[in-house]
């Protein structure tokens, strides 16, 4: 079957190559933190295998630090592709920023639980066993991005724990939420799964319940105005296709249903 599978990534590949390396062009990649993980992995075959060289920047999908890539786009960046949450990513097509039929669903995303390395590893196995770790920590991260939002707005109120949790939990910014955890600064460290697993000095534990998991899925698209729209939509198919699967669910990522 593994065999069956290469062979498949590798026709994809091969098919690309054809279609664009006579066109080579460096595509200008606007990524977001869920994905990058997999867009690591994913970037350099494409490249190799096209010619394409691909320059990229790194940003939140959405929020006020200059790097988001709204924030990018507003300043008028020049991008060919956008890899983002697909909430945000739709917002940039309602501004008439992103075009809407380039629009190509990637990965679903869940929220993890990471410890300091050598740490005991709580059980959140079940609703109850991840609010009894959350009151019992001494300290709580979460992250500036969709998971963190939603950490901080709604579970901690559907759990009913949010004023104990207030004043030992803090968002994030800027920097993976693993690493203030594998520092010591904070107990527990919850984020995207795909952005924990990279961070060293931490052990993951678990993604939390379903039943309170909030599932962000990533999405891409070619901005209004790309300047390689061709070579975009060639990346865009690779990433969303089935041979690209193994590398997205080896960087803790989910593949959307089709």
């Amino acid at each position: 079957m593994k065999k069956l599978f290469n062979f498949a990534a590798l026709t994809l590949l091969a098919s690309l190559s054809l279609s664009t390396v006579a066109q080579a062009e460096e595509i200008r990649v606007m990524t977001s933190g869920g994905f990058t993980a997999a867009y690591k992995i994913l970037g350099p075959k494409f490249a190799a295998s096209t010619g394409n060289t691909l320059d990229t920047a790194m940003g939140p999908s959405m929020g006020k630090a200059p790097e988001a890539i709204p924030n990018r786009l507003a300043r008028g960046e020049q991008a060919d592709v956008v890899i983002m949450v697909g909430y945000a990513l739709d917002d940039l097509i309602k501004q008439g920023k992103v075009d809407p039929a380039s629009w190509v669903e990637l990965a679903d995303s869940r929220i993890g639980l990471v410890v300091r390395e050598g740490a005991p590893k709580p059980d959140i196995s079940s609703v109850g066993g991840l609010k009894k770790t959350l009151l019992d920590a001494k300290s709580v991260a979460y992250s500036d991005s969709a998971s963190g939002v939603y950490i901080e707005e709604q579970l901690f109120k559907r759990l009913g724990i949010e004023d104990q949790l207030k004043p030992k939990s803090k968002m994030i910014a800027k920097i993976p939420v693993g690493s203030v955890v594998a520092t010591g600064d904070y107990q527990l460290g919850f984020q995207q799964v795909s952005e924990l697993l990279p961070v060293p000095g931490v052990s993951f534990v678990a993604k939390i319940p379903e039943s309170v998991q909030s599932v962000t899925r990533f999405a891409a698209g070619i901005p209004v105005g790309a300047q390689h729209r061709e070579q975009a939509k060639a990346l865009l198919e690779y990433l969303a296709s089935s041979a690209a699967q193994s590398d997205v669910k080896a960087t803790g990522l989910d593949s959307v249903s089709r």
